[in-house]
């Protein structure tokens, strides 16, 4: 076995005994530290890894007891074997109990104890592989769109995979259809909740009172035309998770009773009087800076405060562009099935290459979506490929030059026509994608399209 990576901290206040271990640890092949109290031991974890922690039971002012429970409550990743002068039963058990690995009584012989550090070690590098192995199988479970090379996104899932057991909170940040609702999903299935409700709260397509009872349910009555009772996502996520996808969009006044329920676990359905209470996790995504909303007084300091205990960065498909050509691949795989898939030429693959995706890549899927429908042969070219706002330097044959003369000027409102109708048409004529596709709410979409007097073409 490799032992020159491997470093242990011996911790014991008998002097000369933690000289003679060091020593010995040195000659065979570990990189060895050295502290004489558990308070020294303490300080030197918080700011150095250990492998392994040899550690005396009986210690002046912080005993072997409190460094081994300070080690497990921090989830350090080390193994610890306690050395203990007396075999006492009752510190024994309590040292197993608390997470050593084993325990060694004095005076120990030496061979004995670089045995126990052996089998110590290898049960931390079995942890250590199936660790990875349970990211890999995690991370193969990520949809098309998750998948990359750039180093950005990949800290990114790393952290979203670390933080999925842990209770706290999630913000995710990143601009519309960089797959916020996917890496939500992603925590949840991968959490300690994975069994449990996994409920979405979009904040940007209801009103403020229809979110409001959607959020925490509402009695009979509670407003004219509602004649029954209905539970709200909170009763109904009950230690389970609940997604609020654009959270930026929730009105004050509810980001307030957001934020007491948070504070306290009680609410009130509209219409009501009771206090009920609900466990929840809440895991929050937004396209904008949360910061300047505080700023700006659109959002509540407070409750910012509360949500984003962790913060996961999205970057946008423009600044992970070597990612487009494996996404294509796999699009274009997937839409096969078990047939032979499409393949892009050259042109095709460098027009993706140029075009910055303001849809990042849920517009990439749609555009290869489309071309792959389009095309009736395997290969699929520039002709193919339906991108607003393309740069004429991506197909100059087909894009005949401009005259000089009389041509007529477009008003900014007819630019504007133009290029929402162009995205509905690219897809579908579904509203809620397109809104994702120009940064718009469902909301705002539907008024310029009605102030547009823009027509679904029969």
């Amino acid at each position: 076995m490799e032992k020159l990576a491997t470093s242990i901290l011996a911790v014991d206040d008998e002097e000369t005994l933690l000289s003679t271990l060091a020593r010995v640890l040195d000659q065979n092949g570990y990189y060895v530290d050295t502290a004489s109290d558990g308070r020294v031991a303490i300080t030197m974890l918080q700011t150095l890894p250990f492998d392994l922690v040899l550690l005396d039971v009986m210690m002046p002012e912080v005993d072997g007891l409190g460094v081994l429970k300070y080690i497990k409550d921090q989830h350090l990743d080390t193994e610890v074997i306690m050395l203990t002068a007396v075999q006492n039963v009752k510190t024994v058990v309590e040292c197993m109990r608390l997470g050593a690995f084993y325990y060694i009584t004095k005076p120990y012989v030496l061979t004995d104890l670089l045995a126990l550090i052996e089998r110590a070690l290898e049960r931390k590098r079995l942890v250590i592989q199936n660790k990875a192995l349970r990211r890999q199988i995690a991370y193969r479970a990520l949809p098309t769109s998750m998948i990359t090379e750039n180093r950005s996104l990949l800290e990114t899932l790393d952290l979203a995979m670390r933080s999925a057991s842990k209770e706290s909170t999630i913000l995710i940040q990143g601009a519309t259809g960089t797959g916020k609702e996917v890496v939500a999903n992603f925590i949840h299935v991968n959490s300690l909740r994975k069994e449990l409700p996994f409920l979405i709260l979009s904040c940007s397509s209801m009103d403020e009172l229809r979110m409001e009872m959607e959020l925490f349910g509402h009695e009979k009555g509670a407003v004219e035309g509602v004649e029954e009772a209905r539970q709200g996502l909170l009763e109904i996520a009950h230690e389970g998770t609940l997604f609020l996808d654009e959270v930026a969009e929730m009105p004050l006044k509810l980001q307030g009773k957001l934020f007491h329920f948070l504070q306290t676990g009680e609410f009130r359905r509209v219409g009501g009087s009771k206090k009920m209470k609900s466990q929840v996790r809440f895991i929050s995504a937004t396209s904008k800076d949360l910061s300047r909303e505080v700023a700006e007084g659109r959002f509540r300091d407070d409750l910012w405060r509360k949500l984003n205990i962790v913060t996961l960065q999205l970057p946008a498909l423009k600044e992970r562009k070597n990612d487009i050509a494996l996404l294509a691949e796999q699009f274009l795989l997937d839409q096969a099935g078990t047939r032979q898939p499409k393949k892009l030429d050259e042109s095709a693959l460098a027009a993706l290459m140029q075009y910055d995706w303001p849809g990042n890549v849920r517009e990439l899927e749609n555009v290869i979506h489309r071309a792959a429908v389009i095309s009736e042969d395997n290969v699929i070219g520039t002709a193919h490929l339906v991108l607003p706002q393309v740069s004429p330097a991506i197909q100059p044959a087909a894009i005949a030059p401009p005259k000089k003369r009389g041509r007529t000027p477009m008003s900014l409102e007819a630019v504007e026509k133009a290029h929402i109708k162009e995205v509905l048409e690219l897809v579908s004529w579904n509203e809620q994608r397109a809104s994702k596709i120009l940064g718009l709410s469902p909301r705002a979409l539907s008024a310029r399209i009605k102030a547009l007097k823009i027509r679904r073409p029969r």
